[in-house]
């Protein structure tokens, strides 16, 4: 007699002791798309995960962006390069699984700890969505749950603003990537369908519905739901200006007595705007017809995605803005969700939220130098490094230093780009209206790294030319001597009541913004977390009831 074997036991998941998974649907790209439970469990989360490419953009995060918190951990998932071959030993499929078990480990050490990870997917997250390669790796060992989202395939058909299928009708939903003979048959045999997957593929695709003789009768539809959007005839659209997320919709040949027949060339009709309006258009005077402004997203497919070029990693320079982390534009979030290592000045790298998966570099105030060779180092060795850097990196800070680092031959390999954030300047200057309005000239009153001669050349030049002034790094504990010279200077071609701001920690918890003139202020309270505005002769103080006083400079500048 055979002996049964016992069933293996399922291995027990201590629901308590560790975080949840979420496979979120953001939608297909209009943030009003996204359901009320997604952008609770959005808000909620510990960890918000997304997918992009190298650039570090992701739509999915970009729907979403006005419900995060800004203290919660992001994770980027990146593919390191979006076409062509890939170099890996195990070829495409081997690439792409090496890609999705790396970022699984790195879902659950977040997982592990107890956090709960939310991975935003755009459309649905089962609808030929990333999402599924990491729900294959992790949903046996951690409680998770999809949220279902709106698809491109039901956007798509939405702005174009016919039934998708009715009755007892068939309907096919296929991707691009198969091969024109096979699509052919396909559409031939549905009622309706819908193509996916299309950019390079939409010649194929065309084929296949002229093959199967449904061309006349099949739409375009492009990045539906978002300002870029387009709709037009299939038989119209021109193959090289397709992109990935775009729709080939046959939309339901069933009609009632106020649906139109398909148009057809040298007729006209009028196609109305699921946002409002119409606009009468013809095959041959029109080709193409945008009926929205709205915004958002589409299905990301890993399928279309090669990994493992071999390259060296990269360095971003992101700029933090000068404080508050609501400043802190999503370019820059983005970046910083990708980097494996962070480096940067201290007090600098505190105002980025911790993440247990990127390793952290902070060094002092005058090492830039060192900072910049540092983080070249370790992209040339393949890993993705953030430098981070108050204000606009490219202003008085870290971007300069990172640049000529890279000028050297041994980093000539190594990617470099720079992220913009909002100056100093910019954020003193709102805060008491727009004494930047015309002509301005920004100067550093360090002598540190230039002498004070050239300083103090520059700066006449500048009074001489009235010239709006905003003065970084004015002063420090042991250099006051500069500040006052500096004044001295700008006395010699400004009168007494010109306009002065002083803007301290700006952003920060302690901020201060006095308004002031070039006669009355008051060196003493000037330090090097300031920065000062000193108005040309043109600029103006409003004594205002509610906002207080209001500094600007007007546009326009008297001929003589």
């Amino acid at each position: 007699m055979t002996a049964v074997p016992e069933p293996v036991a399922e291995p027990v998941v201590d629901e308590a002791a560790v975080g949840r998974l979420w496979g979120v649907g953001v939608g297909p790209g209009d943030p009003e798309l996204i359901t009320m439970k997604a952008v609770r469990l959005i808000r909620d989360a510990d960890v918000i995960v997304y997918h992009s490419a190298r650039h570090g953009r992701s739509i999915a995060r970009s729907i979403a962006a006005t419900h995060l918190r800004g203290d919660q951990i992001e994770e980027a998932l990146v593919y390191p390069v979006t076409t062509g071959a890939t170099s890996h030993p195990g070829g495409y499929r081997g690439a792409i699984d090496e890609f999705y078990e790396d970022c699984a480990k790195r879902l659950a050490t977040h997982l592990d700890a107890g956090r709960d990870v939310v991975v935003l997917s755009e459309g649905d997250p089962f609808f030929y969505g990333s999402f599924i390669h990491l729900h294959r790796r992790l949903a046996d060992r951690y409680p998770t749950e999809v949220v279902p989202g709106v698809t491109s395939l039901s956007a798509g058909c939405a702005v174009l603003g016919r039934p998708l299928v009715e009755g007892n009708e068939v309907l096919t939903v296929l991707p691009g990537t198969l091969p024109p003979d096979v699509l052919a048959a396909r559409i031939a045999g549905t009622d309706t369908a819908v193509v996916l997957k299309m950019g390079r593929t939409f010649p194929g695709v065309r084929e296949a519905f002229t093959e199967a003789g449904r061309l006349a009768d099949t739409w375009y539809v492009e990045r539906a739901t978002t300002a870029g959007q387009r709709v037009a005839r299939l038989d119209e659209v021109d193959a090289e200006s397709v992109p990935y997320f775009s729709l080939a919709v046959l939309p339901s040949p069933v009609r009632g007595p106020r649906d139109p027949a398909p148009l057809r060339a040298g007729q006209a009709e009028w196609v109305t705007s699921p946002v409002g309006g119409s606009a009468r258009r013809s095959v041959e005077a029109v080709p193409e017809v945008v009926v929205s402004e709205v915004v958002v997203s589409e299905v990301v497919v890993s399928e279309v995605v090669g990994i493992g070029d071999g390259q060296p990693g990269e360095v971003v320079v992101v700029g933090l803005g000068p404080g508050d982390t609501a400043w802190l534009t999503p370019q820059a979030e983005a970046a910083l969700a990708v980097a494996e290592d962070l480096i940067g000045y201290g007090p600098y790298l505190d105002r980025v939220p911790p993440n247990p998966r990127q390793r952290r570099h902070p060094s002092g105030n005058t090492v830039e130098a060192d900072r910049a060779e540092h983080a070249l180092e370790l992209a040339a060795a393949g890993a993705r490094v953030a430098v981070v850097s108050s204000g606009d990196p490219g202003v008085f800070a870290m971007a300069t230093a990172v640049v000529e680092a890279a000028a050297q031959e041994r980093f000539a390999q190594v990617a470099v780009r720079i992220v913009p954030g909002l100056t100093a300047a910019q954020v003193v200057a709102s805060r008491v209206g727009a004494p930047l309005g015309h002509d301005f000239c920004v100067l550093s009153l360090s002598d540190r790294l230039k002498p004070w001669e050239i300083i103090e050349r520059r700066l006449r030049a500048a009074a001489a030319a009235d010239l709006v002034l905003a003065l970084y790094n004015p002063a420090s504990r042991t250099r006051r001597e500069q500040l006052d010279r500096a004044f001295t200077v700008i006395r010699e071609h400004r009168a007494p009541d010109t306009p002065l701001v002083i803007g301290r920690d700006v952003g920060g918890p302690t901020e201060s913004i006095t308004v002031t003139t070039l006669g009355d202020v008051d060196p003493a309270v000037v330090d090097m977390r300031s920065l000062l505005l000193v108005g040309s002769s043109m600029t103006r103080i409003v004594r205002h009831r509610r906002t207080g006083d209001l500094v600007f400079t007007p546009r326009s500048y008297p001929a003589s």
